[in-house]
């Protein structure tokens, strides 16, 4: 993979499809329909998903495309796979909140090793570099040029005031049970990807998800904070969360910064 295009071509895509979602989210009304799961989708998901699936379709003809809007896809696979969410958060941007986000990473031998974030409601961009390593783009942004960026890195966790994020919509009991074995200094709630991204930076020190994802939901905040310094692991046995797994469906995971001692299932 030449991971210079990657980067640049990733960038570029979440921007252009972020510039579509938003104009889908700032009209005066959009129709909201089911999909077979009775999770919700609309124009803006489908839009997103056609822009990102052509652009790297033709970038990297060669490489398979798994995208959430594209289920038929599904039935192929891949040791290396580029892999989106075109709109992570659907919940979010349908009650206008503004927590989603467009979400596209590559994923070699089973690790997302690159990716990016993109929350145009919030005016945050993350990725990772050519060389791996996770930036934070500052706006405004420029679809063809590189604005200023800044090297993210994940807290140095106190594990006797820890800041904890979990789900705004997913949010249960077994989620709160598991965040009561640890001391909490501060919880924030957050939408889509970026709960993942929040651990990244440093503005949360854990993120448990005890519900189910996919890996699409993922991937791109993974490697985000993977080139952070940070880790995601399985709920139950606390080994690396692995890509390509059949039907693309996660177990339960932690994401978090080293040094936080973690707890048993």
């Amino acid at each position: 993979m030449d991971f210079d295009k990657l980067e640049t071509v990733m960038r570029r895509l979440a921007l252009e499809a972020g510039e579509l979602i938003m104009d889908i989210y700032n009209s005066a009304d959009f129709e909201v329909r089911a999909k077979s799961d009775d999770s919700p989708v609309t124009a803006a998901d489908e839009t997103a998903d056609a822009h990102i699936s052509a652009g790297l379709a033709e970038a990297f003809p060669d490489i398979l495309i798994v995208t959430e809007e594209q289920a038929g896809t599904h039935g192929k696979s891949s040791e290396n796979f580029l892999i989106v969410d075109p709109l992570d958060g659907t919940k979010e941007f349908v009650q206008r909140r503004g927590d989603f986000t467009v979400n596209i990473a590559y994923v070699e031998s089973g690790v997302p090793v690159r990716g990016v974030v993109y929350a145009p409601a919030k005016d945050r961009l993350f990725y990772t570099t050519a060389s791996g390593e996770t930036v934070e783009e500052t706006a405004p942004f420029d679809w063809n040029v590189k604005g200023e960026t800044v090297p993210v890195s994940v807290s140095r966790p106190d594990n006797s005031a820890l800041m904890v994020v979990a789900s705004k919509s997913h949010r249960d009991a077994a989620t709160d049970a598991y965040i009561a074995k640890y001391d909490v200094a501060d919880m924030k709630s957050a939408g889509s990807s970026l709960k993942l991204c929040l651990v990244a930076t440093g503005e949360a020190d854990i993120y448990p998800r005890l519900g189910r994802t996919m890996e699409w939901d993922t991937a791109a905040g993974q490697a985000v904070l993977m080139g952070a310094g940070g880790k995601t692991v399985r709920f139950d046995t606390h080994e690396p969360l692995v890509y390509g797994k059949p039907g693309y469906e996660n177990p339960f995971f932690i994401a978090y910064a080293p040094g936080v001692d973690l707890k048993p299932a």
